[in-house]
């Protein structure tokens, strides 16, 4: 999902008392540093239950507490809170306390008996600088086999929207308590279950409970440890050269945009992004093509049945020096035609001296891919042999090639990296996977996500400039490398954060680098 609007960053504070209950959505005045723009670390807790078997065994607990959870996370990323967990599937165990109940029917007059489990959920959590002191909030999960039931949620609990239909299948992404219908929903199902208790035995649950599809929680938010003061990339050991001796290398990976077919890739809304990107990220270096994997010739093309050449190559695409009097649209497809699932490597020659090293000659390597899907060849090939690995594209619900299952220590280099996974949620579908993948953790691995989802509008000039910036020899903060793209996390948005950098040793006033 790469939507080009945003959502409500206040929607879900204004749930109903059906919702909400005696939660008091209060502030504290905590506030601590993340290195981030737009983004501050809290702490997510909340207090959930199910009702299982009598005889349920421990995993089939444990299964329906991770579906109840699971859907926590519509929940909060419409209100705009991103979390760590993967879809909040770390539920710890020992958090569970089991309770026999017996569950009457009103109505059949029968009772049966049940095991309620109530469990505590902790997790790491990103929210908006706004309620970066916000205390609570009040929302819902679903009861555990919500699944047969998608077609009502999807009216009751959702946008209801394009979006939230093609999410169907996957309800949990789409869940938000905070619509109108949903308010009404809630409050019908109470009102139900408070009619049926008031006719069954004190203490016995009625079966309306059981049933209940919506079950409303509060949500507690508290003040994180996070690292205070300025931090920085490992500038010293990028310009050292990592997985190249005298060369930074940095790979852009580029998937597409558009949910449709074109005759070329160059129609795609995703083609004049890696464009911007190439172009902000090359300018103010002397950079040039220096191969492509398949050996093509990027300086001349077959348009109208005629041969157009460009003196400049492929770098006069970039650069927007095309000829007059040749089609630009039939140019372009004729260009997408032959770079589109190709590798392009640029390079351009500088001089850097570390602290009181010598003087050494590094080449910046910029190697670009345009229209990855899903195959997890490209991703493979840019992670393994890059210092500095840039995926602008879908993310698939975390399900995609860049999922972390997909991949094995050895898809990574020793050496130092950094990872920019500009897709939507990518703090919670990528990040934690990767660091226990890599070698050395956050010592070797620093990763740049996005707690929410990042608009594709403008994502090729704002990670273009990224790139810019590190590589202008002023050796930049992160937070300034941050609001350098900040055209896809202004407030309110992405809540795009660097995590990993903890534990980094640079300071430019210890180790001044001179890139000339």
């Amino acid at each position: 999902m790469r939507p080009l609007t945003k959502l409500s960053l206040f929607a879900l504070m204004a749930l109903s008392a059906a919702c909400s209950g005696n939660a008091n959505d209060g502030t504290d005045d905590t506030e601590d540093d993340l290195t981030s723009a737009s983004a501050r670390a809290r702490k997510l807790t909340f207090t959930g239950y199910v009702y299982v078997d009598e005889n349920a065994s421990d995993d089939d607990i444990l299964s329906a507490v991770r579906a109840q959870t699971q859907t926590a996370f519509g929940a909060l990323r419409t209100a705009e809170v991103g979390v760590a967990s993967r879809e909040l599937k770390d539920v710890d165990a020992s958090t569970f306390k089991k309770t026999k109940i017996t569950v009457a029917s009103p109505s059949s007059k029968t009772t049966k008996t049940m095991e309620k489990v109530t469990y505590v959920y902790n997790d790491a959590a990103v929210v908006p600088v706004a309620m970066a002191t916000r205390t609570a909030l009040s929302t819902a999960v679903m009861n555990p086999d919500y699944a047969s039931q998608n077609a009502r949620i999807l009216t009751e609990c959702t946008a209801n929207d394009d979006e939230a239909k093609e999410f169907e299948n996957s309800i949990w992404y789409v869940f938000d308590p905070s619509v109108d219908g949903c308010h009404a929903a809630i409050a019908k199902e109470q009102k139900t279950i408070d009619a049926d208790t008031a006719k069954i035995a004190t203490g016995d649950v009625a079966q309306s409970e059981i049933d209940r599809l919506y079950v409303p929680i509060t949500v507690k938010l508290s003040s994180a440890k996070t690292l205070g003061g300025t931090t920085y990339p490992e500038y010293d050991r990028l310009w050292a050269g990592g997985v190249k001796s005298n060369r930074l290398v940095i790979s852009f990976v580029n998937g597409l945009i558009d949910d449709k077919s074109y005759d070329h890739m160059s129609q795609d809304s995703a083609w004049g992004e890696w464009i911007d990107q190439v172009r902000e990220a090359t300018k103010d270096r002397d950079f040039k093509v220096a191969s492509t994997d398949d050996n093509s010739d990027l300086s001349t093309y077959t348009v109208g049945g005629k041969t157009v050449t460009l003196p400049g190559g492929f770098l006069d695409v970039v650069n927007d020096n095309l000829p007059s009097g040749v089609d630009r649209d039939a140019l372009l497809g004729a260009v997408a035609d032959k770079v589109t699932y190709h590798w392009i490597h640029f390079e351009a020659p500088v001089s850097v001296k570390i602290g009181s090293g010598s003087t050494k000659n590094v080449t910046i390597e910029l190697m670009t891919y345009f229209g990855s899907g899903g195959d997890q060849g490209p991703h493979k090939y840019a992670i393994k042999n890059s210092d500095v690995f840039i995926y602008n594209g879908h993310s698939y619900i975390g399900y995609g090639p860049l999922d972390p299952s997909n991949f094995t220590a050895d898809d990574f280099p020793s050496s130092y990296q950094m990872l920019f996974i500009d897709g939507c949620v990518s703090y919670n579908y990528y990040n934690h996977g990767y660091y226990d993948l890599k070698q050395g953790g956050t010592k070797n691995l620093d990763m740049v996500v996005n707690g929410m989802e990042a608009p594709s509008w403008h994502s090729g000039y704002a990670l273009g400039r990224f790139t810019h910036e590190l590589i202008d020899g002023s050796q930049q903060s992160y937070l300034k490398l941050l609001k350098a793209a900040v055209d896809t996390d202004e407030v309110g948005g992405s809540l795009r954060v660097v995590d990993g950098e903890v534990d980094n040793k640079y300071k430019p006033t210890k180790t001044p680098i001179v890139v000339k």
